[in-house]
């Protein structure tokens, strides 16, 4: 007489094939989701170098770049970040999703390290949520003439 094993049977081995399967989609499911993310891009288009005016103030700007379907027009508010003080940027001029503004340098400092900061808003299930993005550090030299 055949002793039935416990380790194995018909039932585990025909299992495996659909748990395969299972992982299978799940896994093709995740990588979709991940593939399908919104994506915000912020590209400085400030120049590192800028020759010293009289004025002191030196324009900065940059690009926003955005795949969030979910963003709602007009809520971006920029920023450019130097220390503790934030300097509200505008839209370019005839240009879709550039922003400027000019920042004082002391006539005393030669560098400042800044980055950008973008506040915005997406629609949601319910009421608009609040976001936002930030840049890296940058470094503009002022050079003296």
């Amino acid at each position: 007489m055949k002793s039935k094993s416990n380790f194995t049977t018909l039932s585990a081995v025909c299992d495996a094939a659909r748990i395969m399967r299972k992982v299978a989609w799940m896994t093709a499911v995740f990588a979709l989701v991940l593939s399908g993310c919104a994506t915000s891009r912020i590209t400085n288009l400030t120049a590192t170098r800028q020759p010293r005016n009289a004025a002191g103030v030196y324009p900065v700007e940059f690009a926003w770049d955005s795949n969030q379907q979910t963003l709602i027009a007009g809520s971006v508010k920029p920023y450019v970040v130097i220390g503790f003080d934030f300097y509200p940027m505008r839209p370019a001029l005839s240009i879709t999703d550039r922003w400027e503004t000019v920042v004082p340098v002391p006539a005393d400092k030669n560098v400042i390290t800044y980055h950008f900061k973008v506040d915005y808003e997406y629609r949601a299930f319910g009421k608009p949520q609040k976001s936002s993005k930030l840049s890296p550090s940058y470094r503009l030299d002022i050079v003296d003439k």
